[in-house]
């Protein structure tokens, strides 16, 4: 039997309905997060959940539970549907009211939605790399908002699924901002370089765990803009996610970028953060 939260409570999936007037279905109007389950064990829960936090802030949304009560609901399903290795996806909606564009009144309850999916990590394309393509950012001026307006990312990974590539690099003109899906980082001479935390990006869990490992272990790196040559010329490349941790980019379809196995820097990042997953998950 599948389970699923519903404005905190858990029930069978099958029995989960939503308003056809609710704010995350008719305008995006809401926040997610997805927190990676390693041993039946959250990795970074506080960090997503804290980040989920600042989300409603900045969209004007007051969200009805603490973090440790949210933490502890989702940790309930988690165990009800027995996930050992997979996810937890959760959103906010501002909630149900008559359509209007502007917010409705304060006493609408934001509705919360959240399951489980079991998932295997992705050891193979985590030693081997993967496949990435440049693509135009078009997408509106506050990523650094986890919201529900995703059509722009979904444009942009449907483009390079296309052509066969696991991610699209994005662009605004010759300026690199982040993947579909991911942060994305380069490595130059042994230094790396990830585009900064402005509104331009989401500022991902999974990369702040990249930067924590670079202080640990001395590794170099600068937050700074860097550009679509730069790319190009980089020695490696690598992506970061919830889901897919440190991937590597082996090619970039169409460009003169092509390398045959991952580089030693991605290399040692892998090794950090399976340090990190054993330290928190076992």
């Amino acid at each position: 039997m599948d389970y699923v939260i519903l404005n905190g409570q858990i029930i069978e999936r099958t029995e989960a309905k939503v308003d056809i007037e609710d704010r995350g279905y008719q305008f995006g109007d809401g926040i997610y997060e997805v927190i990676r389950v390693y041993n039946g064990k959250f990795f970074t829960a506080d960090e997503h959940l804290t980040r989920l936090f600042e989300s409603a802030e900045k969209i004007g949304m007051s969200l009805p539970y603490n973090l440790e009560e949210l933490k502890n609901l989702l940790a309930s399903l988690v165990k009800r549907n027995d996930i050992k290795e997979g996810i937890v996806y959760l959103q906010f909606s501002r909630g149900v009211a008559a359509r209007q564009h502007h917010y409705p009144d304060k006493n609408v309850e934001p509705a919360l939605t959240a399951y489980t999916k079991e998932m295997e990590r992705p050891i193979d394309k985590l030693k081997m790399g993967v496949q990435a393509k440049l693509v135009e950012d078009m997408r509106w001026l506050r990523c650094d908002i986890k919201s529900l307006n995703l059509l722009g990312n979904i444009m942009a990974k449907q483009e390079a699924s296309e052509v066969g590539c696991f991610e699209a690099i994005l662009h605004r003109g010759e300026t690199v901002t982040e993947g579909s899906s991911s942060n994305m980082f380069i490595v130059k001479d042994g230094v790396i370089k990830t585009h900064p935390a402005t509104n331009l990006i989401l500022n991902g869990i999974t990369r702040r765990v990249i930067l924590d490992i670079c202080k640990e272990q001395n590794i170099s790196f600068k937050e700074e803009e860097f550009t679509v040559q730069e790319l190009l010329s980089a020695d490696e490349i690598f992506l970061a996610s919830t889901t897919s941790e440190v991937m590597p980019i082996v090619k970039v379809s169409g460009k003169n970028f092509e390398v045959e196995e991952p580089g030693e820097v991605t290399k040692k990042l892998q090794a950090g953060f399976e340090a990190k997953i054993t330290q928190q998950c076992g």
